[in-house]
């Protein structure tokens, strides 16, 4: 018996498609509740070449959902970690950890390189900012979120639209897992869903999942989902979702956060206001305003808000904690 007799045996596989799996590389962005069921299932499927990207370190908080992870391993970086346990697991899987976000500044090269990309950092202007680059490359992504009990994980770009063909804007209610909390199991799930997407993807079955958005309700025990093959691409990318590496000399930045919030922002280029003061902002048609807060969410809406004005030049950064 080898490793891959009881997936090599299924018609759909046999000894071509561990072949093509194989010889596949992925991308990963995130190992945290989601990447810690996405990640062993794709070493131990046989994936050839693994990419894992994540900034941060193992806390105590995370143990919960986060299976991939000890007790010994606190304050250790996840990349690291998470490859460790994946070379163990399976040591023909190469396993790269990059311990950094996935990003603006840093993905269009990856990506480039990459079969196939997994959006598991569960973060909004993450997963606009890598659907924009997959759709503008032509590369597929796999992205997963989930919320309580909830979530959704879905096949796009590549021959499929994208994210922001499905969700153009946030939902006014959208929280986080810090604010509204979650539960392991359903992260897990969701987590697992991802990865037989992508293996489905990696191995070109029919139907494609690529077009194809599952949701999860564990809340009501209801599972459902849709095609959004013909789902058309809005006309612009509203807001656009940048790194701090692409912002220029000639951009407006407007730092939201208030004078509690950190990390506080140093540049001469930045104003500090309000979010209730971006309605009164009449910023020059050719120059970029670009909104920055703590998660995200008030940058986007005051984005929106701007854009409703009439100014259409607006984005958001990714990452704050970067600059």
């Amino acid at each position: 018996m080898t490793r891959y007799d009881r997936q090599t045996c299924l018609p759909e596989i046999g000894s071509a498609g561990q072949a093509r799996l194989a010889a596949s590389r992925v991308l990963v962005a995130g190992a945290g509740g989601l990447g810690a069921t996405l990640l062993p299932l794709l070493a131990g499927a046989g994936v050839g070449e693994i990419r894992v990207y994540d900034p941060d370190r193992v806390e105590e908080s995370n143990l919960h959902r986060q299976i991939l992870f000890r007790m010994t391993d606190l304050g250790r970086p996840k990349a690291q970690v998470a490859a460790e346990a994946l070379t163990a697991l399976n040591p023909d899987c190469r396993v790269t950890p990059v311990i950094a976000r996935l990003g603006p500044d840093n993905a269009a090269d990856e990506i480039a390189d990459a079969d196939l990309i997994f959006d598991a950092a569960d973060a909004f202007a993450t997963t606009y900012a890598l659907s924009d680059l997959c759709r503008d490359i032509g590369k597929p992504l796999i992205s997963a979120s989930v919320l309580g009990r909830q979530g959704y994980v879905g096949g796009f770009c590549g021959a499929a639209p994208s994210i922001r063909a499905i969700f153009p804007d946030l939902p006014s209610n959208l929280q986080s897992c810090a604010t509204a909390g979650v539960m392991g199991p359903a992260v897990a799930t969701l987590g697992a869903l991802q990865a037989q997407m992508g293996l489905s993807v990696l191995l070109d079955h029919r139907p494609s999942p690529l077009g194809q958005l599952v949701s999860l309700d564990m809340a009501s025990w209801r599972m459902s989902g849709f095609r959004f093959d013909d789902a058309q691409e809005p006309l612009t990318a509203v807001p656009q979702v940048l790194g701090w590496g692409q912002i220029t000399a000639d951009d407006l930045l407007f730092d939201l956060r208030d004078a509690a919030e950190l990390p506080s922002l140093t540049s001469a280029q930045v104003q500090r206001m309000p979010a209730a003061s971006v309605a009164a902002l009449n910023p020059p048609g050719d120059r970029r305003a670009v909104f920055v807060c703590a998660s995200g969410l008030r940058a986007w809406r005051a984005a929106r808000v701007l854009n409703d004005a009439g100014h259409a030049r607006v984005a958001i950064l990714a990452d704050p904690r970067e600059g």
